[in-house]
């Protein structure tokens, strides 16, 4: 076993290697199989991170342009809704304002009746000492 072992990790031209860095590499030397093993297995891992992080971002960018489209909906419907809110606004204070002159005459109108129902009261009182005085006389 741990012949095998350093079949995998030796290095034709060098011995053992400790590290799978290519810095060790030349470009005209036969070069190891295991490490060219190696390295395209961080290769291929490091295309999958890649690959994944990209994959990642790309969903980040379709979750940010999701919400913002709703958004956007949600905004177009607030705006109709302020639109009919303010016309409707509009049209109470147009009527509101035609009904100005006619609330001013149910005013007029309450201040009068206030004033015949004090002039009432003061009536049916001097009605009431006129009746108390006839009764006075008549009794005498």
């Amino acid at each position: 076993m741990a012949e095998e072992e350093q079949e995998v990790s030796d290095s034709p031209r060098r011995g053992p290697t400790l590290s799978t860095s290519t810095s060790s590499f030349e470009a005209l030397d036969p070069h190891d199989p295991n490490l060219s093993q190696l390295a395209n297995r961080m290769f291929s891992k490091t295309s999958e991170y890649l690959y994944g992080e990209l994959t990642s971002t790309l969903d980040d960018y379709r979750l940010l342009e999701n919400m913002n489209q709703t958004v956007i909906t949600k905004y177009s419907d607030m705006k109709r809704l302020a639109v009919n809110v303010k016309k409707s606004m509009c049209e109470l204070n147009e009527k509101y304002n035609s009904l100005i002159p006619l609330l001013q005459q149910i005013e007029q109108i309450e201040d009068s009746v206030v004033k015949l129902e004090q002039a009432a009261y003061k009536l049916d009182s001097y009605s009431k000492r006129l009746e108390a005085k006839f009764k006075n006389l008549e009794n005498r």
